[in-house]
């Protein structure tokens, strides 16, 4: 298989949906076959999510442009991902962004994930393993945060970690079905829209599922 064919034909589909030309540019610069399973490598640029073990995934790759899209990033921010997973989407953070803070629950993969960034040379990505609170509150307020895992409701404690104008991405609904939402929080009041229908394995931590 011809990665890099099939790398350019990833993104050459996005392109039709994804309007943020610097998110397709990032993407295009981060090889995705590194974050995946041995058995999944011939999959890597499939647009679809993969198995990373551990019953997570590596999520599809339009659904990482479009919640990265909706973050609106100008370059010098500091950026919140909840749910390291892989390492994928902290890789493509940190193609935009000044500074990534990322969280895991899972140990494992938060040590994985940090294995491969580093040797991937991405050293403005700080890997934590997640605790009960959600979030990381040491490094608050954030620009941006993106959660790759779906909470019943938009948690009160993430908008806490906001900056002003900030801007927060997460799937909120049942865990069978949610809506992917964006949340830009101002003084005057929050502004919340849409941005389409998602499944994402759930978000456990207090302010949203139990284990």
């Amino acid at each position: 298989m011809d990665l890099d064919v099939a790398r350019a034909n990833l993104i050459r589909a996005l392109d039709q949906e994804i309007r943020d030309k610097k998110v397709l540019e990032a993407m295009a610069r981060v090889p995705r076959e590194a974050f995946v399973p041995q058995e999944c490598y011939h999959a890597a640029y499939e647009d679809r999510p993969l198995s990373i073990g551990f019953g997570q995934t590596i999520s599809q790759p339009f659904i990482v442009a479009l919640m990265i899209q909706a973050l609106e990033l100008k370059g010098d921010e500091k950026v919140l991902e909840l749910g390291t997973g892989s390492g994928y989407e902290a890789a493509i953070l940190a193609e935009l962004v000044k500074h990534v803070v990322t969280v895991e629950i899972i140990p494992e993969l938060a040590e994985s994930a940090e294995r491969i960034l580093r040797k991937l040379g991405y050293y403005n990505i700080e890997v934590n393993i997640a605790g009960k609170t959600l979030g990381w509150q040491g490094k608050a307020p954030y620009d941006a945060i993106i959660v790759s895992a779906a909470a019943p409701s938009v948690p009160p404690v993430l908008l806490d970690q906001l900056s002003w104008g900030g801007r927060l991405v997460i799937p909120v609904g049942p865990r069978w079905e949610q809506e992917l939402t964006k949340v830009t929080k101002y003084r005057k009041g929050n502004e919340v829209e849409s941005l389409g229908g998602c499944y994402f394995v759930p978000l456990i931590g207090e302010g949203a599922w139990e284990k």
